[in-house]
């Protein structure tokens, strides 16, 4: 990038970075996320290391968090509450470790210690002889706003402190001395201020929102905004009712009243010493942290709580690592708005912003022409992703998508990467619009926008039955479906190209010497290059195309790739025929049983007809069962235990596949659905849950683990 166009975009982050901190920090927007905003500020640092003339110490950037507003009273903060620099992977946390003994001398030995980086909003809390008397937000980190009423109601703040152990806590063991209604039995700081997290549990965020959406309010986007927004109300009624909860972090200051307890929170060594003051103070202290000798044993932390992250009761978005002496920490100081001796290691995030270099038209095996977005690729959910699909024409339209535009994209745990929004203020004028094409991009064949009975479609259709792309990606559709892993993409396409299947069907008439035939073949595309087609390797293709021979009913019609039939329809019409023959009799004679089928509408019902009344498809079936595909029949469902239940996997399962877990709650009478809504009964959340499980803590859908549907089968 050349210096005018990194000056530019530079100006343009720089604005976008400061709207975005305002709407975070002090207007607490619900569609304001973290991720987008750390995307966008590692671009901005990214530029300004390859371009360090165009850096400003001055810039807005370089501030912490936001202005204090009108409506509270300002306070100004006698040590200034600072931000912390982020480490995105491993190697980042190694790089902290060198320049930290860079600056201390390789010789000197650390440890350090790792807590819980709670997202909600920072106070800080001010007690006089043991009693509260003042709290107020970060703001811009020199100045606040004084919401000391408002914090008064979250229960775990305590209002009187338990006095100080009259041993050294450094030592471990202590007991707390408990308060009588007389005051204090032992000593209590004279002046103490404590730094925390003001949040609010995922819980009490459903709730919430449950409650905003009957009303017609706005969402709150995570606990963070919900947390912030209750504690910037005027009536701290209103903040009561939202059971906020506070855990403590540091302790920023602290002075003790004569006569001094010597040992005590006077000689305080290490910030793992400021955790047990604090507990034995009374205050709530994140119960998940760890003392750590080296790097190694952080990342082992960092892991630890990473399998347990989705179904913390709080939301989190990483581990906050210090180095534990309290005298290297004054050593190292703070350079710009952040301390050195700290860092905050953030999770992947599951959205990050990039920029769209061009937009393909990929053509899929029903003929729909589907947009697919390449940019810069870009680290998201941690994998690096380079292309996005856009679903249909329609979205581009409502998105306003042009080639060049700075893009949010969204990777939520299992889900397929995709564009969510338009970053429509970083636009240079040098962005290209789409233009809906008018014919194939495979086939040069007649493209249109398809109109069924009951709806306009949205989707963009070429209409040459014979083109070629269609008849790739229904094979990649079917072996999928079929659960023929063996068969990837090349090796379908080596097997067309060589004359060795013309269909789906002829793949279960294939031999070993087929494969290894296929070879020694000449390559007539270099793209179709295969290796290892051993004896052995044909041996394992055939045998696991023949155990595939068997299919349930359910599978067989989801594999048939009729239009708008995916596996939740050709489910509810497996169901309800139980054979094949039924169904073929009802699509071809008394099409309106299909159309009674709950979930099932004139769109699918005349789409199935179609396709039962076309003789090419009937005969691909027969070829099908004459190559030995049996089609089992499917029992009508029984009622059972989940009679009436509506459930939604999302995560990885650790004691089962989703496929078996998706069999078992159909047999026990259970229904189970792609997306959730608020007619789903269960989330189950397993490792690495999707935006599944945001969803339904939104709209107050049951959340159970695996253990807990365990119980339940």
């Amino acid at each position: 990038m050349q210096e005018s166009d990194a000056q530019k975009r530079i100006k343009k982050l720089r604005s976008e970075i400061v709207r975005l901190r305002n709407a975070y920090h002090i207007e607490n927007a619900p569609n304001v996320t973290d991720d987008v905003y750390d995307s966008l500020t590692r671009e901005l640092k990214a530029l300004l290391q390859k371009h360090p003339e165009l850096n400003d110490s001055n810039a807005l950037e370089n501030r912490v968090a936001g202005k204090a507003l009108e409506k509270f009273i300002k306070v100004k903060h006698k040590i200034r509450m600072l931000s912390l620099n982020d480490a995105f992977n491993e190697e980042e946390l190694y790089d902290w470790k060198k320049r930290i003994q860079k600056l201390l001398g390789s010789e000197k030995k650390l440890e350090y210690f790792c807590e819980i980086k709670f997202d909600g909003l920072a106070v800080s809390l001010i007690y006089k002889n043991g009693k509260f008397t003042q709290g107020a937000t970060r703001g811009d980190g020199f100045v606040g706003e004084d919401i000391t009423q408002n914090l008064r109601t979250i229960n775990s703040i305590p209002l009187i402190l338990n006095s100080l152990p009259t041993s050294p806590l450094s030592r471990g063991g202590d007991k707390v001395i408990p308060l009588d209604k007389g005051g204090f039995r032992g000593v209590a700081p004279e002046y103490l201020e404590v730094r925390g997290e003001a949040i609010m549990s995922k819980k009490t965020l459903s709730k919430l929102n449950l409650g905003n959406k009957r009303e017609g309010k706005i969402l709150f986007a995570n606990t963070r905004n919900a947390a912030a927004g209750s504690l910037r109300q005027l009536d701290p009624k209103l903040a009561a009712k939202r059971h906020l909860d506070f855990f403590a972090y540091d302790i920023a200051e602290i002075k003790e009243a004569e006569p001094l307890l010597r040992g005590s929170a006077s000689q305080l060594q290490t910030h793992s010493e400021k955790h047990a003051i604090l507990r034995n103070l009374g205050f709530k202290v994140g119960a998940l942290e760890a003392k750590c000798k080296n790097i190694e044993e952080i990342i082992l932390f960092i892991k630890k709580f990473e399998k347990i992250r989705s179904n913390f009761p709080y939301g989190t978005d990483g581990i906050v690592i210090y180095i534990d002496d309290l005298k290297l920490q004054e050593i190292l100081g703070v350079v710009g708005k952040a301390p050195r001796y700290v860092v905050a290691f953030k999770y992947p995030a599951e959205r990050a912003t990039t920029i769209v270099k061009d937009i393909k038209i990929n053509v899929g095996r029903t003929g729909v022409l589907t947009p697919l977005a390449i940019f810069e690729p870009t680290l998201v959910a941690g994998s690096m992703v380079s292309k996005a699909t856009l679903h249909n024409m329609d979205q581009i339209e409502r998105l306003d998508l042009r080639i060049g535009d700075t893009v949010v994209i969204e990777k939520a745990g299992d889900v397929i990467p995709k564009v969510v929004e338009v970053l429509t203020r970083m636009r240079s004028g040098k962005e290209k619009k789409i233009k809906v094409p008018n014919i194939c991009p495979v086939c040069g064949g007649k493209v249109e926008k398809k109109k069924l009975p009951s709806q306009t479609s949205v989707a963009y259709y070429c209409v040459n039955p014979k083109c070629s792309a269609k008849d790739e990606r229904y094979l990649e559709h079917f072996v999928s479906v079929f659960e023929i892993y063996e068969l990837g993409p090349k090796i379908l396409r080596r097997l067309k190209d060589e004359g060795l299947i013309t269909d789906a069907a002829d793949l279960f008439t294939l031999t070993k010497d087929d494969f290894i035939t296929l070879e020694c073949l000449p390559h007539r595309k270099p793209e179709t290059f295969l290796r290892g087609f051993g004896k052995k390797s044909a041996e394992n293709i055939v045998k696991e195309i023949e155990n595939k021979k068997h299919i349930p009913l359910s599978k067989f019609l989801w594999a048939l790739g009729i239009l708008h039939v995916g596996e939740e329809t050709a489910r509810d019409l497996a169901m309800h025929f139980g054979t094949l023959e039924k169904l073929i009799i009802s699509a071809r004679v008394v099409l309106a049983e299909i159309n009674s089928i709950e979930n099932i509408g004139p769109a699918v019902s005349k789409s199935v007809s179609n396709f039962f009344h076309d003789k090419n498809n009937l005969n691909f079936i027969q070829k099908l069962k004459k190559n030995g595909v049996i089609i089992e029949k499917m029992e009508k469902k029984k009622a059972g235990k989940f009679n009436g239940f509506t459930f939604v996997l999302t995560g990885a399962l650790s004691n089962m596949s989703r496929e078996i877990a998706k069999e078992k709650i159909i047999v026990l009478g259970g229904k189970v659905a792609s997306s959730v809504s608020k007619n789903t009964s269960y989330v189950v959340a397993g490792i690495d849950p999707g935006s599944k499980l945001t969803t339904a803590e939104k709209l107050g859908v049951k959340v159970i683990n695996e253990e807990e549907f365990l119980k339940m089968l």
